[in-house]
């Protein structure tokens, strides 16, 4: 893992292959535990290129000087997200 926040990736290579590239990052909280949400995309194998685009929150939590992985949610599709887009927009406006 990584000392630093902003090093924090979800990037995942193969022989050499990218197969999940980060397209975007948004730190959400920084502290002894941090929140990252990322948008990536998923390499098609047989196509050579690269799927729609996903969506990611993760929790790292700062051990020894590294940030660990400690939970995520996936969000697998612009529907998803756009619902919970929806909802917590509407669950602001009440307050």
């Amino acid at each position: 893992m990584s000392a630093d926040v902003n090093d924090l990736t979800i990037n995942y290579e193969e022989d050499g292959t990218l197969i999940v590239k980060e397209t975007g990052k948004e730190i959400l909280s920084k502290g002894a535990w941090t929140t990252i949400l990322y948008r990536y995309q998923d390499l098609d194998r047989s196509s050579g290129s690269y799927g729609p685009d996903k969506f990611t929150i993760r929790r790292y939590q700062k051990q020894k000087g590294q940030y660990m992985p400690k939970s995520k949610f996936n969000i697998s599709s612009k529907a998803q997200a756009q619902k919970i887009i929806d909802t917590l927009a509407n669950w602001v406006k009440e307050e």
